[in-house]
């Protein structure tokens, strides 16, 4: 289960439908417990995919034969996630998850997510239908085992202070 704030989801939906047609990306800041994550911060970042990237992932299938652009693929940074990193730790919280949209797409994952997917991370997919959130989910990924939907649960700001 992954704990959001109503703003932050609406942060996420406004980012989805600012960069519409393309994807946008960010990363979700906070603590991880035994069973749940609770999102702190959405760091809103770049999509740095670029044409060159294509060679080097020809190997995953696109799944909806367009050809790979911002519209159906998003990259961070490696820089600006050292960057973040460094910086969480310093506030004592973590990386628990990325978030991206699929412009025209469902909220599920693609190949092309699969395979770059790291274990123990949340990743929240907006779907955006005619430049639109049309749904948010969020989906896990443990050693070996395909993506598993995750629980959103919105709550209220304060709550996060337990």
């Amino acid at each position: 289960m992954i704990y959001l704030s109503s703003q932050q989801l609406q942060q996420i939906h406004r980012h989805a439908e600012i960069t519409y047609p393309e994807e946008c990306c960010g990363l979700l800041l906070g603590n991880r417990e035994k069973n749940y994550k609770r999102v702190i911060e959405v760091r809103e970042t770049e999509n740095s995919w670029t044409s060159e990237m294509n060679k080097n992932l020809s190997n995953v299938p696109s799944s909806n034969q367009q050809p790979l652009s911002k519209k159906n693929r998003f990259s961070i940074d490696p820089y600006t996630l050292l960057q973040v990193q460094k910086e969480v730790r310093d506030r004592s919280l973590m990386i628990i998850g990325i978030y991206h949209s699929h412009p025209d797409y469902p909220a599920i994952p693609s190949a092309f997510d699969q395979e770059i997917a790291w274990p123990q991370y949340s990743y929240l997919i907006a779907s955006l239908r005619q430049g639109k959130i049309a749904e948010v989910k969020s989906w896990t990924l443990k050693e070996r085992e395909p993506f598993a939907e995750e629980t959103i649960k919105i709550v209220a700001k304060s709550d996060f202070l337990w």
